[in-house]
């Protein structure tokens, strides 16, 4: 398992963002004879390929052949889905439509399109990444670090720039001039100029750019659809039924009682809770859809969802807290097909029959109070994830022989010490 620094994935994010954009650039020109430039912000780069690059990365560097190809595919699919739903749900637009492409997601997501990135992906994982840093090993460090911070500081500017523009905030420059008429007049000029070079770009970039109509609010209920508010709540409600089910899952089949908290606070488990959220927020929509539709998205969603989990706490906090190496079917230990099937019956158990009830239920709940409670359960969360990093990180230094010199490594020593973290994460190991 390789550990990557953060000036190394950030480099990756920025070389494929822009990798990203010249392909989608050069496709888009040879399908409309003329140049088009792309990209969601006005700088040459595609934010979507960096962030997929990335997460292929870290993600999937242990896997292999057919099943790179098809993880890659199915990462592509989620990024490319995820983002689509959320310009739609910030900006009111979206960027790009497939729905007159075969075997399309509501246009979001198209099955080649997809397969071609996973495709893509492949070659990242196996072979780009190797290049790209031993191209990164041969430049001086410094000169690296400065050109990085230039790059995240423009990035910076121009998603600023991009929102202002697209959210119709900068459209009308005359009322920054009524708002502060200290203004010098050259630069309300300058900015009309950008501004107008800007959407003029943005424009020929995406074409088929459509606004999406904003829904209509009962501003007396309490978290009404599928809002901020709703989908906090239903990590809350999902961490705790997922610990749980996890744990009489444990006492059926193993016949003992264990501990499946993720945290040192509470029966909550933050991959289930993650996992609810994040489907209720991208599936809501589809949520009156057949169960097969539903299983499946499930199956597929979740296995990819708890492979990236298991590679994501083993780099982080150097344990694993699940090894499936015992059972058939499995990929690396960390999924096997029969708890695959399990996130697709969870989905539909989920929409089906858990999700009106315990939906319903948050709406009762008078406004005010509700929002003074989301914010306070953040700030628990926060808490409790914050002090769950730091016994685990001197769990496994403890492991390692590492003493405590430090006042918060002493302080988790006597709160948190190895007999009660074996009791809180009774399957953790060291890697």
């Amino acid at each position: 398992m390789i550990q990557f620094t953060g000036y190394e994935l950030l480099w990756l994010f920025f070389i494929y963002s822009f990798a990203g954009w010249v392909l989608e650039t050069v496709v888009a020109t040879l399908l409309h004879r003329k140049f088009s430039n792309r990209g969601l912000v006005n700088g040459p780069l595609c934010i979507l390929y960096g962030v997929g690059a990335v997460a292929m990365t870290v993600g999937l560097q242990e896997l292999t052949g057919i099943w790179l190809f098809l993880f890659a595919s199915l990462y592509a699919a989620v990024t490319e889905f995820t983002a689509g739903k959320l310009i739609e749900k910030i900006y009111r637009k979206r960027w790009w439509d497939y729905s007159k492409s075969r075997w399309n997601l509501d246009g979001y997501i198209c099955m080649p399109v997809s397969l071609a990135k996973g495709a893509l992906g492949y070659v990242v994982v196996r072979y780009a990444n190797r290049w790209f840093f031993v191209l990164l090993a041969m430049l001086p460090q410094l000169v690296i670090h400065i050109v990085l911070l230039v790059l995240i500081g423009c990035l910076v500017v121009d998603v600023l720039a991009s929102y202002l523009l697209v959210t119709g905030k900068s459209r009308h420059p005359e009322k920054w001039l009524e708002a502060n008429n200290t203004i010098d007049r050259f630069r309300i000029r300058l900015g009309n100029r950008i501004v107008g070079s800007i959407e003029k770009r943005m424009t020929k970039a995406y074409p088929k750019r459509s606004t999406v109509e904003k829904e209509a609010k009962d501003r007396t209920v309490f978290a009404e659809g599928c809002d901020f508010y709703k989908v906090v709540m239903l990590f809350f409600v999902g961490a705790f039924l997922g610990d749980i089910t996890e744990t009489i899952f444990c006492r059926v089949t193993a016949g003992v009682w264990m501990s499946r908290s993720s945290v040192v606070w509470g029966p909550f488990s933050i991959v289930w809770g993650l996992a609810i959220a994040m489907v209720t927020a991208l599936l809501y929509k589809y949520k009156d859809r057949s169960d097969t539709f539903l299983f499946w998205t499930g199956t597929f969603l979740g296995g990819a969802y708890e492979y990236l989990c298991s590679v994501f706490t083993e780099i982080v906090f150097g344990k694993v807290f699940w090894d499936y190496s015992k059972i058939p079917f499995n990929l690396g230990g960390r999924i096997n097909l029969l708890y695959c099937f399990f996130w697709g019956i969870a989905a539909v158990t989920w929409f089906k029959v858990l999700y009106p009830r315990i939906s319903g239920l948050i709406e009762k709940i008078p406004v005010a109070a509700g929002k003074i409670a989301t914010w306070a359960l953040i700030l628990f969360m926060c808490c409790n994830v914050i002090m769950s990093c730091m016994a685990l990180i001197r769990y496994d230094e403890r492991e390692k022989g590492i003493e405590a010199t430090e006042a918060w490594q002493i302080y988790v020593d006597e709160h948190y010490d190895d007999a009660k973290m074996q009791r809180i994460y009774p399957n953790a190991k060291g890697v």
